[in-house]
C-alpha cells in the first residue's frame, strides 16, 4: 500500500508520514496498530484525521455507522468496553475497532478470549497484569556524535548523524579528526582507532551507528519488560489453552531477550576500569606517603653498631661509611617499596592493566614517577574506551536483530490484548457471542449497560431472525414517557454495533441478522422550518427506499413537523420502507394510531411499554419488555392519577374530571 494512495492523502502528507516514522513500512505498521498519539504528532495532522488514516489503512473505515447517532453509540459502547484494556495502548488500537463485512476472524479471537477468561478467571487477571507495561515502541529523537563514512550514499541515516562520503583521494587517516566514525567498506584502518567502527561494505543497519541500536533498548524498557515477564511465563506456565498459546507465541524467538537487556546496564570490569582512573592520583600518592611513613618508622627503630676500626674508617673514608649505611637501610626501603607495588598490582586488577616495574624515582624520600603514572592513566584510559566500544559493539550485535522481532511482538501483544479487555468485558457483564443472521434483530435478556444503574433485562426481535410472533419487519413502539423506549433502541443499536464488529452483545442469547447500513434517526429538536423540513424529508426519503441491506431505529420523527402531518409523512415512509425486503425498521412514536389510520392498514406491528400502576409511593412502575401487537397507555395519564392523589381542593377537582377523559 501506498500512503498518497490512501483517500485525502497527497504526496506532500505522504512524506510528511514517512519522513516523521523514518520510513513508509513503519509508518503503515504504526497506522495499523492503532498509534493515533504519533501520528497526531505531525504537523497539520489532528488526533481526528489521524484516527480517520488508521482506520483506512486498518481496512475498517466502512459506511456502516450511517448517521451521526449511530457513530455515537459506537463510541460510547467502545468507550465502555476499553476500560478493561490493560494499557493505554490497547486502547488507542481499539479505536480501530470498527464494524466490518466479515467478522468471523473477529468472532473467532473473542471466543477464544471469553473461553479463557471463563475456564480461568484468576490466570486471565495475572496475564491482564503482565499486559499493563504494554505501550508502543519509540526511537529517539537524538542525533549522535558519531560520524558515518561511506562510500555508497545512506540518506536514511542523516536524520540521526553525520554522514560523509570520501573523497577519490581521501583515505581513513583524513578523518582521524572526529572522535567517534563508523567507516564503512574497504580502505578502512586494519586496528580501529579509539572510538571508531569498522564495518564491512554491507553492514547490518544495527551496527552502524550502534548508539542508537542500545538506546532504543534502554528507552523502551517498559513494554520490553512486559515481553520479558511473557516469556518467564511461557517457560512455566500451562501450555494448554489456544488462546494463551498465543500470547506465548508472540514472543517465541525471544528466549535471550531477558538476557541481553540485563547486559546493558552491567558494566563489568568497565566500570572497575573507570574506577580506578578516577582514583589513580588519590592511589599512588597514598603509597609514595605510606612508604615514606613506613620508611621513617623502621629507622627510628634501626641501630648500627661500629667497632673502634669501622669508627675510624669511616672518618677516613665517608664514601665507605656512606655504602654501610644504605646496606643498612636499602632492605626496609626496598620491602616498602615492593609491598607498594603490590598494593597497585591488587588495585589494578580486573582493569587489563600491569603494575610498572617501578613508580617511585627516588628511593628516599619516596617521590612518584609522574611520567610513568601519566602512562598508567594512558593506558587505562584506552582500555576504558576499547572495552566501552567493544561492548558496545557487542550489544547492538546481539540486541539489533531482536528489535524488529521485539516491535513486532509488542504488536501482536497489543492487538491480543484488546481481546483481554473484551473477555475480561464480556464476563463481568455476562456477555455471549450473538448468533448472525440474514435479517432482523432478536435478544433475549438484553441489557443497556451505559444507563449509570443496574439494567431491567428486556426481550424483543423483529424481522426474519426473530421468535415466530415477531418476525414482522416493521414495528411501532409505543408507550409511557420514561419508560424505557429510547433505551430499547440504543439496546438494539449496541447489539448491532457490536455483533458487526465481532464482538459479544449484553444479552443472554441473540440474533443479528447483517446488513450494510444502521441507521438511527434521533429525536428531532422541534419543529422546523420548510427549507429544514425539505432537507429532512429528503434525507428520509433516500435511507427508506435505499434497497440496501439495513436496520432502521428511529425515535419519534412526528416531531419535524405538527402532529397531523407529521403521521402521515412517517405513514408513507413506513410503508416505502417495508417495500424493501433486505430493511428492518422499528419506529418510536407517540402517534401510532394517527400513522395507522394514515396508512389504511390495520396488520402493522404496534407494541407498547407500559406502565403498569402506581406504587406505594405513587412512582411509575413499568414493565420494560414491550408488549406485543399492544398500543400502550401513555403516562400523562398515570401523572394526573397521581396528581389526583396528592392535590387538594379545586385542584383535585379539576384532575379528577381530566382523569375521566381519559376513560
Amino acid at each position: 500500500m501506498v500512503l498518497s494512495a490512501l483517500p485525502g492523502v497527497g504526496e506532500r502528507l505522504a512524506k510528511k508520514i514517512t519522513d516523521h516514522f523514518g520510513g513508509e513500512h513503519e509508518a503503515l505498521a504504526s497506522l495499523r496498530c492503532g498509534d493515533i498519539a504519533r501520528v497526531a504528532e505531525i504537523d497539520g495532522v489532528s488526533p481526528k484525521r489521524a484516527l480517520s488514516l488508521a482506520r483506512m489503512v486498518a481496512g475498517e473505515a466502512g459506511s456502516f455507522l450511517a448517521t451521526k447517532e449511530a457513530e455515537r453509540l459506537h463510541k460510547e459502547i467502545l468507550n465502555h468496553i476499553q476500560q478493561y484494556a490493560s494499557a493505554s495502548a490497547t486502547r488507542q488500537r481499539m479505536q480501530l475497532l470498527m464494524p466490518v463485512q466479515d467478522p468471523t476472524l473477529r468472532r473467532e479471537r473473542c471466543t477464544a478470549a471469553m473461553q479463557f477468561a471463563n475456564n480461568n478467571p484468576e490466570r486471565m487477571e495475572r496475564l491482564a497484569s503482565m499486559l499493563k507495561g504494554l505501550g508502543q515502541t519509540r526511537h529517539s529523537a537524538e542525533r549522535y556524535d558519531r560520524v558515518v563514512v561511506s562510500k555508497q550514499p545512506l540518506e536514511h541515516m542523516k536524520k540521526w548523524c553525520r554522514v560523509l562520503q570520501p573523497g577519490a583521494n581521501e583515505t581513513w587517516k583524513d578523518y582521524t579528526v572526529f572522535k567517534l566514525v563508523t567507516w564503512i567498506g574497504g580502505g578502512g584502518p586494519s586496528q580501529a582507532p579509539e572510538g571508531w567502527v569498522v564495518l564491512s561494505a554491507n553492514p547490518s543497519p544495527e551496527m552502524i551507528v550502534p548508539e542508537r541500536t542500545i538506546d532504543w533498548f534502554r528507552n523502551n524498557q517498559r513494554p520490553l519488560s512486559t515481553l520479558v515477564a511473557l516469556i518467564e511465563d511461557a517457560n512455566n506456565g500451562d501450555q494448554g489453552d489456544a488462546f494463551l498459546a498465543q500470547i506465548h507465541a508472540a514472543v517465541s524467538g525471544l528466549e535471550r531477550l531477558p538476557e541481553w537487556l540485563n547486559n546493558i546496564d552491567e558494566q563489568g570490569d568497565l566500570d572497575t576500569i573507570a574506577d580506578v582512573k578516577d582514583r589513580l592520583w588519590k592511589i599512588v600518592k597514598s603509597l609514595e606517603a605510606e612508604v615514606n611513613e613506613e620508611v621513617a618508622e623502621a629507622m627510628d627503630n634501626a641501630k648500627m653498631n661500629l667497632s673502634g676500626s669501622e669508627l675510624l674508617e669511616a672518618l677516613s673514608d665517608g664514601a665507605a661509611f656512606q655504602r654501610k649505611l644504605q646496606q643498612a637501610t636499602s632492605d626496609v626501603i626496598t620491602d616498602a617499596m615492593q609491598a607498594a607495588k603490590e598494593r597497585l598490582a591488587d588495585e589494578l586488577q580486573g582493569t587489563g592493566v600491569r603494575a610498572p616495574y617501578s613508580i617511585f624515582t627516588k628511593d628516599w624520600p619516596a617521590k612518584i614517577d609522574r611520567k610513568v603514572i601519566d602512562q598508567l592513566d594512558t593506558a587505562l584510559g584506552a582500555n576504558l574506551a576499547s572495552g566501552e566500544t567493544e561492548r558496545m559493539l557487542t550489544l547492538a550485535k546481539n540486541l539489533g536483530p531482536l528489535q524488529p522481532r521485539c516491535e513486532e511482538a509488542i504488536r501482536t501483544l497489543i492487538e491480543l490484548d484488546q481481546w483481554v479487555a473484551v473477555a475480561r468485558w464480556a464476563s463481568e457483564h455476562q456477555c455471549t457471542m450473538p448468533t448472525l443472521s440474514d435479517h432482523g434483530i432478536h435478544i433475549e435478556n438484553g441489557r443497556h449497560l451505559l444507563l449509570g444503574v443496574e439494567p431491567d433485562a428486556v426481550t424483543y426481535g423483529l424481522g426474519r431472525c426473530a421468535m415466530k410472533n415477531d418476525k414482522q419487519s416493521l414495528a411501532l413502539l409505543t408507550g409511557a414517557n420514561s419508560g424505557g423506549k429510547t433505551t430499547l433502541l440504543e439496546l438494539l443499536a449496541h447489539t448491532c454495533i457490536l455483533a458487526h464488529m465481532g464482538l459479544p452483545v449484553p444479552a443472554s442469547k441473540a440474533v443479528v441478522g447483517q446488513v450494510e447500513a444502521l441507521h438511527i434517526l434521533a429525536k428531532a429538536g422541534g419543529t422546523q422550518s420548510a427549507g429544514a423540513l425539505e432537507q429532512t424529508l429528503v434525507e428520509l426519503a433516500t435511507v427508506v427506499s435505499d434497497p440496501t441491506p439495513k436496520l432502521i431505529l428511529a425515535d419519534e420523527l412526528e416531531a419535524i413537523t405538527e402532529p397531523g402531518a407529521g403521521a402521515r409523512i412517517i405513514a408513507g415512509m413506513l410503508l416505502a420502507a417495508e417495500a424493501q425486503n433486505d430493511t428492518t425498521m422499528m419506529l418510536v412514536t407517540h402517534l401510532a394510531p394517527s400513522i395507522i389510520e394514515a396508512t389504511g392498514r390495520d396488520d402493522l406491528r404496534v407494541d407498547g411499554i407500559e406502565a403498569t400502576g402506581l406504587d406505594a409511593d405513587l412512582e411509575l412502575m413499568v414493565d420494560r419488555t414491550p408488549k406485543r401487537n399492544h398500543l400502550a397507555r401513555s403516562t400523562p395519564e398515570l401523572i394526573v392519577k397521581r396528581l389526583v392523589e396528592r392535590s387538594e381542593g379545586h385542584a383535585q377537582s379539576l384532575f379528577r374530571d381530566i382523569l375521566t377523559m381519559f376513560q
